[in-house]
Order: structure tokens, then sequence, then C-alpha cells
């Protein structure tokens, strides 16, 4: 069980491709996301009005969907872009943020859920814990810890809908149903700042983005591997010079653009867990 191409690699391709990413992101951290999209070397694109929402979607590289601040409006153009890029081939990432705080969370989670064929489900491990029945906990949209069960659960849940499953932490887990990768890289910084979570799901959408139509479950979670990794390393690496969160964020984007295959491989530490 192993990935099929090195973490490198898989940066090489998002910088070749500069995929678009459709970002329907929560609206506090959407500069955040977009700056993160763009270090990396993809293109990020925010639109929200149900009246493109369809059209935006067709032409993307991958959705990402984000209900951190929820209405009524941007959730019915959820529902559009995300029927439209099932038709259209186009992966779709989900970052259920906050579910498990409010009824109206939890019922939206699960209408995405049920409504629109996912590529990747990711959020914290509060949240996934919840989300799953595995006894996750979450305060406001941060997390306050998941059951012990939590990969077992993800593996069983990402077998039985064909996608791969993601909950990040101080250990990342990550699934295609089959494979258990468990992510090792990252710095308690991320939990400082606005948006880490949020970033980690628009970068997914920009390595899935770059898999090519021809990709299977497999590939997506080797994907969001990669992806995660890129992200965690470079803030392994922003840690070193920042001296807080404020100058964290900053060296974040500085490190993800500065970001190259030799480092991120010789520093990415990513293992498999027997469940």
């Amino acid at each position: 069980m192993s990935m099929a191409e090195p973490v490198s690699r898989w940066l090489e391709r998002v910088r070749a491709q500069r995929p678009l990413v459709h970002n329907m992101t929560n609206i506090v951290v959407t500069n955040v996301v977009a700056n993160a999209l763009l270090a990396v070397g993809a293109s990020p694109v925010m639109a929200y009005a149900p009246e493109e929402a369809a059209d935006m979607a067709r032409i993307a590289k991958a959705l990402a969907l984000n209900i951190g601040t929820l209405d009524e409006r941007v959730v019915s153009a959820m529902l559009i872009a995300g029927h439209a890029a099932n038709a259209a081939g186009v992966p779709v990432i989900f970052d259920p943020v906050g579910v498990g705080a409010t009824a109206y969370r939890n019922e939206t989670a699960t209408r995405l859920i049920e409504s629109v064929n996912l590529t990747v489900l990711r959020g914290n491990q509060g949240e996934i814990g919840f989300l799953l029945g595995a006894g996750g906990e979450v305060q406001g949209v941060d997390s306050l810890g998941s059951g012990e069960h939590l990969p077992r659960v993800m593996k069983e849940w990402a077998a039985a809908r064909g996608c791969v499953a993601v909950a990040t932490g101080p250990v990342d887990y990550v699934t295609d149903g089959t494979r258990v990768f468990t992510l090792h890289n990252g710095h308690a910084l991320l939990s400082f700042i606005t948006g880490s979570g949020c970033q980690a799901t628009g970068l997914i959408g920009a390595f899935c983005g770059a898999a090519g139509a021809l990709a299977t479950v497999e590939t997506y979670a080797d994907a969001c591997v990669a992806a995660l990794t890129c992200l965690n390393v470079a803030g392994e690496l922003a840690a070193g010079t920042a001296s807080g969160p404020g100058g964290f964020q900053a060296a974040l984007f500085d490190e993800l653009y500065r970001l190259d295959g030799v480092t991120v491989d010789r520093l990415a530490r990513v293992d498999f867990l027997e469940v």
C-alpha cells in the first residue's frame, strides 16, 4: 500500500496545470483561501450567485463547498453547482464546517451529502466524527476531539460511498475505503490562524483538480495526501521564522510559494494504519 507517485510529483502537476478551483467557501476565509491557492500555483475563483454557480462549476477543475457561514441562498447555489459538477465530471470537495453545533448546520451537511456525489469529504476530527457517528465533538467550528474508532468508521464510510474521507487534526487521516493514511506533518500554529482547515479544503481541490479525467478514488486519495502534506510542511517551515500567528500566516503563504519537491519529499511523514 503506497502512493503511486511522490508528493513532489503532485506539486509539479498543480503548478504545471494551474487548475481553476471554484470555491464556495465561508466569508471569513475567502481571502486566505485564495492566497493559499495562488501561492501553491493554482487559480482560485469565488462565485456564490445561483445565477452563475452551474456555469462556473462546469468550467472549473474542482469545486470546493464549505458551510462555515451558512446562508440559504448560498446553500441553494451550492446544490446547483454540485449537480453541475457531477454532470461535468468535476471533483467535488465538501467541508462540513461546524457540523454538530446547530440543527440547521447538521441538516445542511446531510442535505449536501445526500444530494451531491462527493469526491472528498474533509473536516476536522470532531466534525467528521460527529457526521459519521464516531463520537466527534465540536465547539462552534472548533474540534474538541473524536472517538477512538474514527479511522475505522471513516474507512467503512468511504468504501460504502466510493469517495475519499479526510479528518484533520494533530494527526491527519485520509482513506479511500481500502487504505488509511496517517499524516504526521504540521505545526501547532496552524490552529491559531483563521482558516487553516479551509485552506486545506481549497488545496485538496487544487490537487484533485490536477488529477486528470481518468482519476480513481485511489488517485484522489493520493491527491489529498499530497495537498495536506504540502500545507503541513509549509506550516513547519513557516513556524521556524514566525514569532506568532500574524507573522505565521504571512510566512505560510511564502513557504507554499517557495515549496520545492525535494524539500517536501524529504520532510513528508506519511504512514499507513491497519484498521
